[in-house]
């Protein structure tokens, strides 16, 4: 696995990673995608989020990557309300998550090397310092042979493990992922699983949004299940 950042130290971890109470989330009255979530993850546990599509789990990662904001309620992040922060102090939570998105988000004219020492760059770190911990991690995630090929030239479900290995390269405290498994094979998904469990071993704090049931029986991680926009198993 990668190293931790050599040039700073992590912050002390919060007790709690993630927690909101009486969140909800929508446009008016009659279209909530999101009603009264209280909901507590500690700092360096594990959870799949489950639910049938429409429940309302892309929202809810929306709303701890801060892409929006709650209707009601409060967001606590590393101990902090994050639901009433300033907008200069949204990018430092951000700086302390990795997070996987449906739609990858990689920068196509950046080869896949690139994509994944991004974080590294931005946390400050010089070139010589990382280049082993991305090897390694493109490496594992069977993308050693094409790090210098660009994300137009890769398939969906190697683009899928390419932003995975951005997400969790910078070992972040919270790892945000959206169906992080959906565009590769199962054996790829238990490989893909694996990582994200060894990152949960070092304390990171992991929640996956998924529709694989079977999958998340098998991680032996908490089960978080949404339905229309009410958390109806693992509510705090």
């Amino acid at each position: 696995m990668p190293v931790q950042p050599r040039t700073s130290q992590p912050a002390p971890a919060a007790a709690d990673a993630v927690r909101l109470e009486g969140v909800s989330f929508g446009y008016g009255e009659t279209h909530r995608a999101l009603r009264d979530i209280n909901l507590t993850l500690p700092a360096g546990s594990f959870h799949f989020l489950t639910g049938p599509s429409g429940a309302g789990k892309t929202t809810l990662l929306k709303l701890l990557t801060l892409v929006e904001q709650p209707t009601t309620g409060r967001l606590h992040l590393f101990g902090q309300d994050a639901s009433r922060s300033p907008r200069a102090r949204l990018p430092g939570f951000r700086r302390r998550m990795g997070m996987v998105f449906q739609d990858f988000r990689l920068l196509d004219h950046l080869s896949a090397f690139d994509n994944v020492a991004l974080p590294l760059r931005l946390a400050g770190r010089k070139p010589d310092s990382y280049r082993d911990d991305v090897e390694e991690m493109l490496a594992w995630v069977g993308l050693g042979g094409r790090m210098d090929d660009r994300p137009p030239t890769l398939s969906g479900g190697e683009k899928q493990r390419l932003a995975i290995a951005r997400a969790v390269v910078n070992r972040p405290e919270l790892i945000l992922a959206d169906e992080p498994t959906g565009s590769v094979d199962a054996a790829m998904g238990e490989r893909l699983l694996k990582l994200f469990q060894s990152m949960n071993r070092l304390g990171t704090t992991v929640l996956i949004a998924s529709h694989d049931d079977a999958l998340a029986e098998r991680s032996g991680a908490g089960l978080l299940r949404l339905e229309a926009g009410r958390l109806v198993e693992g509510a705090a």
